[in-house]
């Protein structure tokens, strides 16, 4: 049985892969697709595994827990098991507090690793560094999280820690594991395009393009509301709707950073991981001849005028 799990990030229409997967669950049974969600895995499933156990004994029981877990998909004729859960890398609060993406990813994938036997595939979708952390402050705002300071914002946007980190940490703790990582630009409004990717199976349950969109991050109406509970007041002009902590050069250096992720990935990440980035990768088209891409309508013109 295949292993694939599906670690996020958040704010990546994870939950919304998490929806598809559940509205087409009997129909990805009968394909002998199985997968654990969050409904799953938070309720005891992997307690005293990616977070620090409080003593050995806990590991072995959690670990002992999952293999029976495991067994008892391949008893059921899983061939498949996606295990999606975007806590398994962290948690937006504590890249916040780290003013960094996913701290510690590297420990708690190795603890993940050893529990599931080492899985076949890890996925990682990522998305723009400047989107993704402007989402994932407005998501933790009515949470209980206050606006972050210039300072934190700064410091974000000069941050060292990319992808790029968070890629090379996974790949250490999980050696042997194939590690793939997908682009929320071309998969977010795409679930069933990314369940594809994640399983190598072409035949899944369609999904109409943004008919799965759970868990958006909110508006500036609705985040300021949330502030104005609290006495506080959102530092933007009434006419723009989506809320961003960054002025207009912290966020060309998040991009900046982006593009460099990935144009490393594209060339090879190292032999670290792949990026799977067309999702649709088959469309036909054109190829024109060599010769026909090099010469102009009248270039044959003066070959007849040339003397026998």
């Amino acid at each position: 049985m295949d292993v694939i799990l599906h670690i996020g990030a958040h704010r990546t229409a994870t939950t919304s892969f998490q929806s598809y997967l559940r509205a087409n669950r009997t129909e990805l049974q009968a394909q002998g697709i199985g997968f654990w969600a969050p409904w799953r895995t938070r309720g005891g499933l992997l307690n005293g595994i990616a977070d620090q156990p409080q003593a050995s004994q806990d590991t072995r029981r959690a670990t002992g827990r999952v293999a029976l877990n495991l067994e008892g998909a391949r008893r059921k004729g899983i061939g498949a098991l996606v295990v999606t859960d975007e806590n398994m890398a962290g948690t937006p609060r504590r890249c916040l507090r780290a003013r960094g993406v996913y701290p510690g990813v590297g420990e708690r994938l190795a603890r993940l690793s050893a529990a599931f036997g080492r899985p076949t595939r890890v996925t990682l979708q990522i998305r723009a560094l400047d989107a993704w952390w402007a989402s994932s402050i407005a998501w933790l705002v009515p949470r209980g999280e206050g606006l972050p300071d210039p300072d934190t914002i700064e410091a974000i946007s000069r941050a060292p820690r990319s992808w790029r980190d968070v890629i090379t940490d996974i790949a250490c703790a999980c050696p042997g594991t194939d590690l793939q990582v997908t682009a929320y630009e071309a998969f977010g409004d795409r679930p069933d395009l990314l369940l594809s990717v994640l399983t190598d199976r072409r035949a899944v349950p369609p999904a109409r393009p943004g008919s799965f969109a759970e868990n958006r991050r909110p508006d500036a109406a609705a985040l300021r509301a949330v502030l104005a509970d609290r006495g506080d007041t959102l530092p933007t002009p009434p006419p723009q709707s989506r809320w961003t902590p960054f002025s207009d050069t912290q966020a060309a250096c998040l991009r900046e950073t982006y593009a460099d992720d990935l144009f490393w990935l594209r060339a090879g990440a190292d032999g670290l991981a792949r990026l799977t980035e067309d999702p649709e990768p088959a469309r036909p088209r054109l190829n024109l001849a060599a010769a026909a891409m090099k010469r102009g309508n009248t270039d044959d013109g003066p070959a007849r005028k040339l003397a026998r």
